[in-house]
């Protein structure tokens, strides 16, 4: 069987206008991520050195003394008062939030918070929030490209496309990885991998990708150069990718026990943030560099600048105060710290690892503990090689950050990002792949012999001849000659004869609508047209202009290509060797 009219993919017209839009977002969000760095910028310099400036200075810097453990409280206090009076979804780390609007939101996203979430987190990143800017400015792309796209007749999918290119051009503004950033979209916000998606979130990082060097600078973010790797790479890559899944883990499980400590206290969740700053106050007293962003840091890490000693210190105070600052419901970013803690457990390891490249496993480490950490070991993957250009740590990189995702996947039910949704009430699963219903046509399921009605016989002669005792059917086609015009049942023609019993077929057809499915479309369009207008079948035509009947098809039907699903999914066989067997798990 051949289907000429058939394409690779569904595509209209509409794709260029959507694209189109897509690219003006790209260029608003990397304004509005060069705003939302300037914002830190200014706080930090309010409040830890008290000066209206835009310099870029860590907080490590500030001389206050025991005065600086207050500057996380208040900046805590702020964000807190903020959620209340401004808008409660500025509070967490921008992902989750995102991925709630797509699915459960229609894609549907308000001002305040694009207003809201780039302030909150200026504040608190700027007031010694253990947090990076990667997570708001997600979080304010989308809204931005939500936004935009409210304002045209565009579908839910569609604002979904703009909504997610917004917040992976954020994404690339801030950290200079537009292919990362699209793979971002592709393993936790678009949960699906169609044109009408891929294109414009491509176009969108693409332009912020551009764009990037007018506002930020030019190059990688840290650039970094490692040997190549050699056979024996491959077994320390397992190990890191281990111990970087368990840090993940632990951070993961910690984080939801500290918001149910959260949860318990009697104090209005408004004054959260500000305990939990505190925590980072005090944090940040005794080891003064896990505050802020730590983009320095991260650089002394992977080139092995500090002592194993430091280097301990700084990640377990950075792990404490980011899971108590984070639990808290606070504003910030959770890629920036994992980076951070993930680079000094590789520090930590290659004092472990005979003739370690010092670079390389920090780099690894690194990558996959966000790889682990929010499920996504591609995007962790390219993210690195993005931030660093180490063309010579490709593949260590996909062997550790695929090492540590499958440890996640096999020892954690949800990750940090899903789990927040589903304490919601949402279960989101992760799993996609191409609908059964997508992979066949209406003509390899519809019945093809098809017993049809007359358009010139009348309601009675309808009820005598094929709505009597021996009714073969629930439904029949009306047809005139080989047209359709419609499609009847008992419980119409019984309702219509009550008014008028010589009227006939064809004209109850012409006071319905006609609701068909054509030759060549996919049974998952198919199954949508029935569900919107409630039908149980629907004739199918070989076209819209002749609607030459050809054949009828019925939900039964549809449930067909489920059981070639079961065959690949459930049907265990061997093949090759002796006799085949066939095992079906139950």
């Amino acid at each position: 069987m051949t289907h000429s009219n058939r394409g690779d993919f569904a595509v209209n017209s509409r794709l260029l206008r959507i694209t189109g839009m897509a690219a003006v977002i790209g260029a608003l969000s990397t304004v509005a991520a060069s705003v939302l760095l300037d914002l830190i910028r200014l706080f930090t310099n309010l409040f830890y050195f008290q000066q209206f400036s835009l310099a870029d200075r860590s907080p490590a810097a500030h001389a206050m003394g025991p005065w600086a453990i207050a500057m996380p409280v208040l900046g805590g206090l702020a964000v807190g008062l903020m959620a209340v009076y401004g808008s409660e979804k500025i509070r967490g780390h921008g992902i989750p939030e995102a991925i709630e609007a797509i699915l459960f939101g229609k894609s549907r996203m308000s001002a305040k918070v694009a207003v809201l979430k780039p302030l909150s987190s200026g504040i608190v990143i700027g007031s010694g929030g253990p947090f990076g800017a990667e997570g708001p400015i997600i979080m304010t792309g989308g809204a931005i490209g939500s936004l935009l796209a409210q304002h045209f007749h565009l579908s839910a999918a569609e604002r979904k496309a703009l909504l997610v290119a917004g917040a992976t051009a954020g994404m690339t503004a801030v950290f200079g990885t537009p292919v990362a950033a699209v793979l971002l979209a592709v393993e936790l916000l678009l949960f699906e991998l169609r044109p009408r998606s891929l294109l414009p979130v491509a176009v969108a990082c693409a332009v912020a990708g551009f764009a990037r060097p007018l506002l930020t600078g030019p190059g990688p973010l840290f650039p970094l150069e490692t040997a190549q790797p050699q056979p024996i790479t491959f077994v320390w890559c397992l190990l890191a990718g281990v111990l970087s899944g368990a840090l993940a883990a632990g951070l993961s499980v910690s984080l939801y026990k500290v918001e149910d400590l959260f949860g318990k206290l009697k104090l209005h969740w408004m004054w959260w943030p500000a305990i939990g700053g505190l925590a980072v106050g005090l944090g940040g007293y005794l080891q003064p560099r896990a505050l802020g962003v730590g983009y320095d840091v991260i650089g002394d890490l992977l080139h092995n600048h500090l002592a194993l000693g430091v280097v301990l210190t700084l990640l377990v105070v950075k792990a404490v105060i980011w899971v108590v600052a984070l639990g808290s419901g606070t504003s910030g970013g959770v890629l920036a710290p994992l980076l951070m803690m993930g680079a000094g457990l590789g520090v930590a390891l290659t004092h472990v690892i005979p003739g370690a490249d010092t670079a390389l496993w920090p780099l690894l480490c690194m990558a996959a503990t966000l790889g682990g950490t929010m499920r996504a070991p591609l995007t962790a993957t390219v993210f690195a090689f993005g931030l660093t250009h180490d063309s010579n740590a490709l593949l260590p990189l996909l062997a550790t950050s695929a090492t540590a995702y499958g440890f996640t996947v096999l020892t954690m039910r949800r990750s940090i990002l899903t789990e927040k949704i589903a304490r919601r009430g949402y279960h989101i699963y992760r799993e996609y792949g191409v609908d059964p219903l997508e992979r066949h046509v209406v003509e390899e399921m519809m019945t093809r012999e098809v017993q049809t009605l007359d358009a010139g016989a009348t309601l009675q002669e309808a009820m005598l001849s094929h709505f009597g005792p021996r009714q073969a059917h629930r439904a029949f086609p009306v047809v005139r000659g080989r047209a359709l015009v419609g499609i009847v049942d008992r419980a119409v023609v019984t309702g219509a004869q009550a008014q008028d019993r010589q009227s006939t077929l064809g004209q109850l057809c012409a006071t319905r609508e006609l609701v068909v499915a054509c030759l060549g479309e996919n049974c998952r369009s198919v199954a949508s047209r029935m569900a919107r207008h409630q039908l149980e079948r629907l004739p199918v035509v070989k076209d819209p202009h002749s609607l030459e009947l050809v054949g009828i098809v019925a939900r039964s039907d549809l449930i067909k290509p489920a059981l070639v699903h079961f065959d690949e999914e459930e049907k265990r066989e061997r093949l090759l060797g002796q006799r085949q067997q066939v095992s079906v798990e139950p």
